[in-house]
């Protein structure tokens, strides 16, 4: 039996070019710290993957730390500019387990598409479990070179020692250069480079559906479709050669988008709804 669960942990806005990119180059990154409108509230999900042989958590949302005065880096721009959060203590994914008759304790595996905060900041409720990151995300996110990149990881839990997968990316079906995660091979990593150059999905075999987990990916399905980068994503080529993959594996078979902020992922998860292509 495998059942998807999707739990919000907090709201989220940032530029409307950060959504959608308006420009190429350096205008689209000033645009997308910059520009002068909004995105709507956008929700921060987790999804827990629940199997016979254990639970498997991908993403662990926002921690309602953030809404506490110095928590980022006053000198970083895109924290002071660039996005607001509305997050808490019960919204964390803790409280929100607990509410929907989890342990935590129970999760075995965490697996983080990436470390930006909206998707690590509940690392810390996870002390026992399986932490699986990218080994090109890990590089990319430590040190001080990650913090100037905007990852908070002055504020990881100090137990943290991740896992670290490496994991190529594919060069034409998107599951090809994928790694399971389960004895079954049913739940799978897999390589969604753009974003952030090491950002992974999971993706989850159910009856007639495939689902993807997918982080940030895109900010929504529309994108997705369109095949439009977000505005401060690492690699935008990337990205679109990610949104075009997981178009063309669409086409072969049900494919079920869940990503971390669509608004409709939660009613697009319970009607099992396909990406329509």
């Amino acid at each position: 039996m495998t059942r998807l669960h999707v739990f919000r942990t907090g709201s989220v806005w940032i530029k409307a070019a950060q959504v959608r990119a308006a420009g190429s180059g350096l205008t689209r990154t000033i645009n997308g710290l910059f520009g002068a409108g909004w995105s709507a509230e956008l929700p921060i999900y987790a999804y827990l993957i629940e199997r016979d042989d254990g639970l498997i958590l991908v993403d662990t949302g926002e921690t309602a730390d953030v809404m506490t005065l110095g928590y980022f880096d006053r000198w970083h721009p895109y924290y002071r500019f660039s996005v607001r959060f509305a997050v808490k203590p019960e919204d964390e994914i803790g409280p929100q387990l607990r509410g929907a008759g989890f342990d935590p304790t129970a999760v075995g595996t965490v697996v983080q598409t990436h470390m930006h905060t909206d998707h690590a900041g509940g690392l810390r409720h996870f002390p026992q479990a399986r932490v699986i990151v990218s080994e090109t995300e890990w590089k990319t996110a430590s040190g001080f070179a990650g913090r100037a990149g905007g990852y908070p990881n002055h504020r990881w839990p100090n137990w943290l020692k991740p896992d670290l997968w490496s994991l190529q990316k594919p060069t034409g079906d998107l599951l090809e250069a994928s790694r399971p995660l389960t004895a079954d091979s049913a739940v799978r990593v897999v390589a969604t480079p753009g974003h952030t150059l090491g950002h992974v999905s999971v993706s989850v075999e159910d009856g007639d559906r495939l689902f993807l987990i997918a982080g940030d990916v895109s900010y929504l399905q529309e994108t997705l479709l369109q095949t439009i980068p977000d505005g401060l994503g690492a690699d935008p080529e990337a990205e679109v050669a990610t949104h075009r993959a997981i178009l063309d594996l669409a086409r072969q078979r049900p494919l079920v988008y869940l990503n971390g902020h669509d608004p409709d992922c939660a009613g697009r998860l319970e009607r099992r709804e396909a990406l329509p292509v």
